[in-house]
């Protein structure tokens, strides 16, 4: 994940950690992606200084659960 200097990068470790509870909630992803591939579909983009709600990857067919399971997840890593 890229920060840029004034960006927490606690947050941002925070958010990465909260993935990798994802992933390995759902443990068919494994079959799908790697652990870095699942992180990498997720990276954290600022606009003005605020951090972006994460975009649903285009080429990877997600479970809306587990799309959802991210959106909270960043919620709670960056409110």
């Amino acid at each position: 994940m890229k920060f840029e200097m004034n960006h927490d990068p606690f947050r941002g470790r925070l958010f990465e950690m909260r993935l990798i509870d994802i992933y390995n909630k759902y443990s068919w992803l494994a079959d799908e992606l790697s652990q870095k591939e699942f992180i990498k579909l997720f990276p954290v983009k600022y606009k003005n200084s605020k951090p972006l709600l994460p975009d649903r990857p285009a080429h990877v067919d997600l479970d809306k659960q587990i799309f959802l399971d991210v959106l909270v997840a960043f919620r709670q890593s960056f409110n």
